[in-house]
């Protein structure tokens, strides 16, 4: 009984930590596609990103609780604890499956995309890098093209311009570059598909570690939660 009041309110401090990093996993998603929203078309995608900011919500007085009842027990403040934890293990199951399987929907969703903006984009060879879509990405994640520069060469859109790319494809330290393909050294060498890949993939994989690891913490709250309950009457548990 000890170790079991110990342990509780060891994972009542922990779920307070816990709640600041799944708040954090669940603001990295909805930024992520807020970011990059012309990507994507289902507004559906931010789910698993609002899921992470409930569970964080919820986490706050399970901790209290958890903490609570470590130093005082009360029957329905354990009784409330054992429903936060049941919503909290199927709030954690739903936003690792829904982050599991998103990271690898979105990603084959991305190419299509990226394939669609490069051929839309309208450019001349003296352009500077406007406002369009393909161009705050390519600034932003400084990359050039789907896959790389060449994907511009097969574009419809450079069909005149066979010479050059866009200037957002320049790095930054070249601040004389206008994309002309006789200095390859000037652009960058990584296309967009891989790195938006990659930071898709890690931001729902971090939210999906951050469920798996809580639901280990609030299986454990459980049990140590009902190691104090058994000492107890049934009849005065009548809140379960």
């Amino acid at each position: 009984r000890s170790f079991a009041r110990f342990l509780l309110r060891f994972l009542g401090f922990i779920f307070w930590g816990t709640a600041a990093a799944q708040a954090f996993g669940g603001v990295l998603v909805i930024l992520m596609f807020k970011n990059y929203s012309y990507l994507f078309q289902e507004s559906y995608l931010c789910l698993p990103g609002w899921l992470a900011l409930a569970t964080a919500l919820v986490l706050l007085p399970t901790g209290v609780l958890a903490v609570s009842i470590s130093v005082k027990r009360s029957r329905n403040k354990q009784g409330t604890l054992m429903y936060l934890l049941l919503l909290l293990l199927c709030l954690e199951m739903s936003l690792a499956a829904l982050a599991r399987s998103y990271c690898i929907r979105t990603t084959s969703q991305l190419e299509s995309a990226m394939d669609y903006l490069v051929h839309q984009h309208n450019w001349t060879c003296s352009q500077h890098p406007g406002s369009s879509a393909v161009d705050v990405m390519q600034r932003k994640l400084r990359c050039c093209g789907v896959h790389n520069y060449t994907d511009w060469l097969k574009a419809s859109s450079s069909r005149y311009h066979p010479a050059c790319v866009p200037e957002s494809c320049c790095k930054e330290k070249h601040s004389h570059c206008r994309g002309d393909l006789g200095h390859v050294e000037q652009l960058s060498e990584e296309g967009c598909l891989k790195k938006l890949e990659d930071q898709l993939c890690f931001a729902m994989m971090y939210v999906f570690w951050c469920c798996t690891l809580l639901s280990i913490l609030e299986l454990l709250a459980g049990v140590s939660n009902g190691i104090l309950m058994r000492h107890q009457p049934f009849h005065e548990l009548s809140i379960l």
